[in-house]
């Protein structure tokens, strides 16, 4: 079956802007999530919508496409375990290992705030169940593309479909106010760890800085592989020796054995910066 041109056109300026593949069987995804935008631009093919983009550098369309595009639904303590590894294992060794020194952790790609906002209770939940050891300044930089998804990020408000995504009532009574019926949002001693920025995965990593621990999880999985390894060797860049990456759970880091160690946590994988 022979793939549309207009829809090709699209895929290759999506690769291009903010490095996600689509296969060619997406083309009802990408209608689903551009038939309203397009209706409201008068724009009759994804052909059409990408001259208009090129045309109007500066409109804030190509804005609004990879918003539409890169919106994933996410949960609280996604998959569990990563956020046990950093508590029960990461944080101790690291705290050990650096006493006094800002620890400081990348949640890459970090959707409408929950994985940074897990991040930082799950700091919380170390610091309370080791009261001796003394408290280290660790802070989150949350990282994301989509300006609608930081904006969610930054005002952390939850409705009722959100937080029960993965949270458990002991974590929404300890860790949120109700802000009104059906709404809560987070407090402000988990939100103070978060620094929120606009990052594209394709662009330079340099003014991010260093890091101790960096989550790029469920991301990859929609980049080709070239780009995938580009973003790994360039997050390496960016950890500090003895750091630590945690991919998702369907994700695994296959070759580059020069640059990480594969530690294997019972459960879970995770991956040390050589």
């Amino acid at each position: 079956m022979s793939v549309d041109p207009d829809f090709d056109q699209f895929r290759i300026f999506l690769e291009k802007t903010c490095g996600i593949l689509l296969g060619s069987n997406k083309q009802y995804l990408v209608s689903s999530r551009l038939n309203k935008l397009m209706e409201q631009q008068g724009l009759k093919s994804l052909g059409d919508l990408v001259r208009k983009i090129q045309a109007q550098p500066r409109s804030g369309l190509r804005e609004q496409v990879v918003d539409a595009m890169t919106t994933n639904e996410t949960l609280w303590f996604r998959d569990t375990y990563p956020f046990e590894v950093l508590r029960s294992r990461v944080l101790p060794e690291l705290l050990k290992g650096s006493p006094g020194q800002r620890l400081r952790i990348w949640s890459a790609a970090c959707s409408s705030g929950q994985e940074p906002y897990s991040l930082s209770m799950t700091i919380d939940e170390y610091e309370r169940s080791s009261p001796s050891q003394p408290k280290t300044a660790i802070q989150i930089v949350a990282t994301e593309l989509s300006g609608t998804m930081l904006a969610a990020s930054k005002a952390a408000e939850y409705d009722s479909l959100a937080i029960a995504r993965g949270l458990s009532s002991e974590r929404l009574q300890r860790y949120f106010d109700v802000k009104s019926p059906g709404r809560w949002v987070v407090k402000p001693a988990v939100r103070s760890r978060v620094e929120l920025r606009v990052q594209n995965l394709l662009d330079s990593y340099a003014v991010l800085g260093k890091f101790d621990v960096v989550f790029c999880r469920n991301v990859l999985i929609y980049f080709s592989a070239d780009v995938k390894k580009d973003i790994l060797k360039r997050i390496h860049a960016t950890l500090k020796p003895g750091g630590y990456l945690f991919l998702g759970a369907s994700e695994a880091l296959n070759g580059l054995p020069e640059l990480y160690q594969m530690v294997q946590c019972s459960p879970g994988i995770i991956y040390k910066a050589k």
